[in-house]
């Protein structure tokens, strides 16, 4: 036997460890119901702002939250999170979580309601990793 190592994501063997991990976790816990969720905002056909993630065991996991710099400040980012946090609780989840190093998303997140239950320092190098959770209705 012999280990290798490879930054090729499209490898089969990356599908192959996903799959069984999620056979795994089938049986182990139960269907995890996942399905991706995102929320646009939308000027015509361009993006302005989103956020994507997906919800799985009854919780929503926010992967990716992004606002156009033009359109920063203006309460946008709250806006995207109850949308997500409404369809979330629509399916079901009775918690959403995300994560950031970025300070401003970090006080907009807990201006949303949500706390960190957790940190990593020096990740990045200089920031701190924030994990934040918010129970939802």
């Amino acid at each position: 036997m012999q280990f290798d190592i490879t930054d090729d994501a499209t490898d089969p063997a990356i599908a192959r460890i996903g799959d069984e991990l999620a056979t795994f976790n089938r049986a182990d816990v139960g269907p995890s119901d996942r399905r991706t969720l995102a929320v646009l905002l939308r000027d015509g056909d361009t993006i302005t702002a989103g956020l994507s993630g997906y919800t799985a065991w009854g919780w929503l996991y926010i992967q990716w939250l992004w606002i156009d710099e033009a359109q920063r400040g203006k309460g946008i980012a709250a806006q995207l999170l109850a949308a997500a946090e409404a369809e979330a609780s629509n399916r079901g989840c009775r918690g959403a979580y995300i994560d950031t190093f970025n300070p401003v998303a970090l006080r907009t997140y807990r201006k949303a309601g949500y706390a960190v239950f957790g940190a990593l320092e020096d990740f990045p190098k200089g920031r701190t990793r924030s994990f934040l959770m918010k129970a939802l209705p």
